[in-house]
């Protein structure tokens, strides 16, 4: 059972964060996989200013349920085959990462808001076109129609703070040096980093809502 005040003092804590360590203004993502559709609407009445879902089925059951006014992310892999069916429940697309996605979203979602993943990890496990590759997919997405409103990365899956440290600030210098206002970066884990080296957007999950189920709703 999700606690409304619970969360409603946990968003309060990530705010007080991001005044603390931004001088930008820093969108919280309450990512709510696994969480029943309760949690979007607790997201919503505690200030969050959008819900992220990592699987298509599970967004779409959600969807329904939809709180009026509530923007929702696409926060996971991007799968081509998925996208016609979410198409009208995505208001920014995160984790676009190769050409097939592209394509298919600027056919299925035309002028869709999206940001690109690069992998600045180098992790073989990690999705995302690797920085000399982006040129090429922010092309290829501006010619599908797309607005390319930034970059998205994730964190190392093991690593030192200086290791995070540096992927996050090698993706807010590839956003500056193409003129890209968002950055998605910083979970549960790391968003502190993430918010010195000038995150715009960060998603938040078991920070907010506890351990999450291993089944879906």
């Amino acid at each position: 059972m999700i606690d409304p005040a619970e969360v409603a003092s946990r968003v309060a804590d990530i705010r007080n964060d991001i005044a603390r360590l931004a001088s930008h203004h820093v969108s919280l993502v309450a990512v709510t996989k696994t969480f029943p559709v309760q949690a979007w609407q607790v997201a919503q009445s505690a200030g969050c200013d959008a819900v992220g879902e990592n699987y298509a089925q599970e967004q779409l059951e959600k969807v329904r349920q939809r709180p009026a006014g509530l923007p929702i992310h696409f926060v996971g892999a991007v799968q081509s085959n998925k996208v016609k069916s979410l198409a009208s429940h995505v208001d920014l697309w995160h984790s676009v990462d190769r050409a097939s996605v592209v394509d298919e979203i600027g056919r299925r979602d035309a002028g869709a808001a999206v940001l690109l993943q690069v992998n600045t990890t180098g992790e073989d496990s990690k999705s995302g076109v690797s920085p000399a590759q982006l040129d090429a997919l922010r092309t290829r997405a501006v010619d599908a129609g797309l607005q390319v409103r930034g970059l998205m990365t994730l964190g190392p899956t093991q690593g030192t703070e200086a290791d995070i440290r540096a992927s996050f600030a090698q993706l807010r210098s590839l956003a500056d040096q193409h003129h890209l206002v968002e950055c998605s970066m910083g979970m549960s884990g790391d968003y502190r980093i993430a918010l010195e080296c000038g995150s715009t957007i960060i998603r938040i999950g078991s920070m907010l809502f506890g351990p999450r189920s291993s089944v879906r709703p």
